[in-house]
């Protein structure tokens, strides 16, 4: 996929927020659920008000939520990265399907579970040859927030993604009743607290209740914690 020429960035600081610059809009993005509770699709709220660059909160414990207060300081928040650096391309095994294979880096899952509905897509992919099934297929992959799922299509060797636009969404989780991660998307850059440039992607996670195991990258433990933003 092309970088897009973008100022947008987000600096993971030490022990403390995310630094964010580029004027990115900020908006919560909602998991909407169907009856069984699996995800279908997302709900975007209304825009925050936000400057040119701000502040986001990355240990999770600040008062003023999405924004960072100070708090790490407080709490000794330990914000050390651990996620690896290696690019999306060597993190991620390859299944194979008649006309597309589904490429996945389990290390960056969110627990957005996207990827659950109509026989998950792992067995999606094997049925790719019929038409119905193959859209379902992209558009249970393209959901998935942290990019830990990318659709290939066999005939090109390209990733089939709907390029999104430069933004920030606060995820919020009815079904788990929690928070979840930052959605970062668009390509944004995201610069480690070393100077270090994570690979850009067209969708990528950040953790924001400050427990994940993969920072800054988002692990799923939100759910399991029951953050609340």
């Amino acid at each position: 996929m092309t970088t897009q020429k973008t100022s947008a960035r987000v600096v993971v600081s030490k022990d403390g927020p995310y630094l964010v610059s580029g004027g990115i809009p900020l908006a919560t993005q909602t998991i909407v659920a169907d009856a069984a509770g699996g995800s279908e699709s997302w709900s975007e709220g209304p825009a925050l008000k936000v400057q040119q660059k701000y502040a986001l909160c990355r240990c999770g414990q600040s008062a003023s939520k999405p924004f960072c207060d100070g708090t790490h300081t407080k709490v000794g928040f330990d914000g050390t990265e651990t996620a690896s650096r290696e690019p999306y391309a060597k993190q991620a095994e390859v299944l194979d399907g008649p006309t597309m294979m589904l490429a996945d880096a389990q290390a960056l899952c969110a627990f957005a579970r996207f990827c659950d509905p109509h026989g998950q897509v792992w067995n999606q992919v094997a049925r790719t040859d019929d038409p119905a099934v193959r859209r379902t297929f992209l558009r249970q992959v393209e959901n998935c927030p942290s990019g830990r799922l990318v659709a290939i299509d066999k005939s090109t060797g390209a990733a089939v993604e709907s390029r999104l636009p430069v933004s920030i969404g606060l995820i919020e989780d009815p079904v788990q009743e929690c928070s979840g991660p930052l959605w970062v998307r668009g390509e944004v850059t995201v610069v480690a607290a070393d100077g270090f440039r994570y690979e850009q992607r067209n969708r990528v996670t950040l953790c924001r209740c400050g427990q994940s195991a993969n920072k800054p990258f988002c692990d799923g433990t939100h759910a399991q914690v029951k953050f609340r933003a």
